[in-house]
């Protein structure tokens, strides 16, 4: 049984376990006194990107809720620092993380000697979802997704693709359209999103895969194409852009998403009560209205739900961790 495999047959054990509570000072606190100080919320990224921001505006309706302090604290360096940090807080609910995918779900898959066992955070809320685009640069000799495998295949080994460096969502849903599309491609790894779209805009490399938040408005200006989303249905923002599924890859999903952990052994009364005030402040109009302006869509759910989705997530990127035999130092 590869990796992989094993990590997900696991998953359930390890959820139900970080989901109790052993005896000690944690367990202690009620929801009915919780918080009563200033409640931490972690992003491991740097200040501005779309992580940050949608931490701010949750810590922002937390603070209302409880009537407490609610600070963001950036702790970036890769993957792996900021998940790190949290995994070793006290797991006493003052210390929580608003994280993307990799750090919760498929981060061990990477690592041969990673620090910290992402299965065992304390799943507590699902926040926002934004679709993966297929983002090409304009003269590219394509316009839709079977074009371009068309191409690739004529072209082996031709095509660029960037990311965000490796191990990255957007590195693995490259190497996922590379598996089913049976295309081989160059990955140029950069040191953020911002570089990798640019250099898609200015023609030095063919592809990236983007969230809809940054693209969009390159994509509105004629700067690149857009070929397909990586959702199950088409984006509403960009109804027009058929998804990867509808243009001949049926099993292709890739989607960017952000979600609130605990550390291990956090009481599951604690995180009972987080997910119900971040779900209550998710159906404020005044958050919708500022997920919608960063492209996100709320991702209104219980801690089983997140449960459930985060196992998903680790049986996509793992099953294409191990096809593309892809590992990181």
């Amino acid at each position: 049984m590869t990796q992989a495999l094993q990590c997900i047959a696991t998953i359930a054990l390890a959820t139900a376990a970080v989901l109790g509570s052993p005896p000690g000072r944690a367990q202690e606190a009620a929801p009915s006194s919780y918080p009563a100080r200033t409640v931490k919320l972690v992003v491991p990224a740097a200040a501005g990107s779309t992580t940050d921001t949608l931490a701010r505006i949750m810590a922002d309706q937390l603070a209302r809720a409880w009537g407490k302090t609610v600070v963001v604290e950036n702790i970036s360096g890769g993957m792996v620092v900021g998940a790190a940090s949290v995994f070793r807080s006290a797991p006493d609910g003052y210390t929580l993380m608003v994280s993307p995918p990799a750090q919760v779900t498929f981060i061990h898959l990477l690592y041969r000697d990673l620090v910290f066992d992402p299965l065992r955070f304390v799943p507590v809320a699902l926040l926002a979802r934004v679709p993966n685009a297929l983002v090409v640069r304009g003269d590219l000799p394509a316009g839709n997704v079977s074009e371009l495998i068309s191409y690739a295949k004529a072209n082996p080994g031709k095509l660029t693709y960037g990311s965000q460096g490796a191990g990255s969502t957007a590195h693995l849903s490259a190497s996922q359209l590379e598996a089913l599309g049976n295309i081989r491609m160059v990955h140029v790894p950069y040191r953020g999103a911002v570089p990798a779209l640019n250099d898609v805009i200015a023609g030095h490399i063919d592809m990236f895969f983007d969230t809809l938040t940054t693209s969009v408005p390159m994509y509105r200006a004629g700067k690149v194409k857009i070929l397909a989303v990586g959702s199950a249905e088409r984006s509403p923002v960009v109804p027009e852009v058929a998804t990867l599924a509808e243009s001949g890859l049926p099993d292709f999903r890739s989607v960017t998403w952000f979600a609130i952990v605990a550390p291990p052994a956090t009481p599951a009364a604690i995180a009972e009560r987080v997910n119900h005030d971040v779900v209550d402040g998710l159906r404020r109009p005044e958050v919708a209205e500022g997920l919608a302006r960063l492209t996100l869509e709320p991702m209104i759910g219980t801690r089983a739900d997140a449960t459930r989705f985060f196992a998903e997530e680790t049986r996509l990127w793992g099953k294409v961790i191990a096809e593309a035999h892809i590992k990181m130092e």
